[in-house]
């Protein structure tokens, strides 16, 4: 199991910049989010005749399913009932008629919180009957934190850089029976797109998956959040669950699966209001009566990061008023992340001593960083690791904020860089970063 100690300085690189939080929050919003949260916080706007009739009249429909009318209500604690059908709609639609339903989806204030609801329900015993999760290498960098709270035992996995950090199922194999002796696997967890990777999986690779959490009786942990975010070449997103239930009755009733999404990431990209769902497949209703009672303990996710959520999953459509504004505000930000992305992993593999896989999807890119022996040396004396050690420096001298890499192998070193932001601050990004890098190579071969 991962300790504090072993976590904390993953954490130390990866300190949030404000004034770039706000350039790219003032650029990602979309207009009739806007618009609704102005109602709905301000309800005289409802007679306010610049604003367009179907904002006018979602805001009313959305105040209408709050009790007494207002956001300050409080909610179930699974969120507003029409939020949830909402949701069960977007992802009918969205697994091409695959059903869902709305007692199955729980809105929590973002995706973490769902997912610690889930493995707080999955976690149990101690020693060689503690539960085990089955976690990807790179993971998302609050995921180990996250299964040290709860008591969960990380099972590492490696993901293959070589091959785009695809997953390759001998190496789940091997992590399932290297776990024997030390912990129980109870559940496996997958990020597609992966988060910090980019990797987009193919359905042949998640059909894999599911018989291999069929075949081990694991539960499956699916992020999905950067399902919205899919610009590779001939790639597309497709849902674990949708392809389950096409799998045949064999595994779409026998496989346990728990789906998240959220606000804050993707395109809508509006982390600070907090909101997310969490879909449930195959699980037992008496189980479901327990995540909703641990969901309680938050009372209810915020109404405003609710009514953005039902924004996400129920756009305008053809022939609402601001359908047309609304469509193209989504693609200039789809069409500006993959450039982006373009942009930065065109500009990495040209410097000395990194090497990056290209990205198909998500918001990060993660190069890897091949560093003088006595930078390495180094970090070691400073009781770091020599990416930490990187990205402080890069963060103390240039004012640019990276994540140091994820994963807990000697002589791997990389940075997270998120390529979700207007692209001429990408472009400042780019022009510190290589500058830094340069003199950062400089200085400590001087030094051998």
């Amino acid at each position: 199991m991962y300790s504090l100690r072993e976590v904390n300085p993953m954490l130390r690189g990866i300190r949030v910049s404000p004034q770039w939080a706000l350039q790219r929050r003032s650029e990602q919003i979309t207009a009739l989010l806007q618009q609704v949260l102005s109602v709905c916080l301000y309800p005289e706007l409802l007679h306010d005749d610049t604003l367009p009739v179907d904002v006018r009249q979602r805001a009313q429909r959305l105040l209408g399913e709050c009790d007494g009318g207002s956001v300050g209500s409080y909610t179930d604690s699974c969120g507003l009932p029409h939020v949830q059908r909402s949701v069960a709609e977007f992802i009918t639609g969205r697994d091409g008629g695959v059903p869902s339903y709305p007692h199955n989806i729980f809105i929590s204030a973002g995706s973490q919180t769902a997912l610690k609801v889930m493995l707080k329900l999955l976690v149990r015993g101690k020693g060689v009957s503690q539960t085990g999760v089955l976690t990807p290498q790179p993971c998302p960098h609050t995921l180990p934190m996250l299964l040290e709270e709860v008591g969960a035992v990380l099972v590492p996995y490696q993901l293959s850089e070589e091959q785009g950090w695809a997953l390759e199922p001998g190496e789940l194999h091997r992590a399932l029976t290297a776990s024997r002796g030390h912990c129980r696997p109870r559940a496996l967890y997958i990020s597609n797109p992966g988060i910090p990777t980019g990797h987009v999986q193919s359905r042949k690779s998640i059909e894999w998956v599911i018989q291999f959490a069929a075949e081990e009786r694991l539960f499956l942990l699916v992020n999905e959040v950067y399902q919205d975010c899919v610009y590779g070449e001939g790639m597309e997103f497709m849902s674990y669950k949708r392809v389950l239930f096409e799998m045949g009755q064999q595994y779409s009733e026998m496989v346990e699966l728990a789906s998240f999404h959220s606000i804050s990431n993707g395109i809508m990209g509006e982390c600070g209001l907090r909101a997310g769902y969490m879909e449930l497949v195959n699980v037992d209703p008496a189980v479901m009566v327990f995540a909703k009672t641990l969901l309680c303990t938050d009372i209810n996710a915020p109404v405003i990061g609710q009514i953005a959520l039902e924004i996400m999953v129920n756009p305008p459509r053809p022939g609402d008023p601001s359908h047309s504004k609304y469509t193209q505000e989504i693609l200039t930000n789809r069409i500006t992340l993959a450039q982006n992305a373009q942009r930065a992993w065109e500009f990495l593999i040209g410097l000395p001593g990194v090497s990056c896989q290209p990205v198909t999807g998500g918001i990060f890119i993660y190069p890897r960083l091949s560093l003088p022996p006595e930078a390495v040396e180094q970090a070691r004396s400073d009781g770091l690791e020599a990416d930490v050690l990187y990205s402080q420096s890069l963060l103390d001298k240039e004012g640019v904020c990276v994540g140091a890499g994820c994963e807990q192998r000697e002589d791997k070193y990389h940075i997270r860089l998120c390529v979700l932001t207007p692209s001429a601050t990408l472009e400042k990004v780019l022009a510190c970063l290589g500058s830094f890098h340069l003199h950062f190579l400089d200085q400590f071969s001087q030094h051998a």
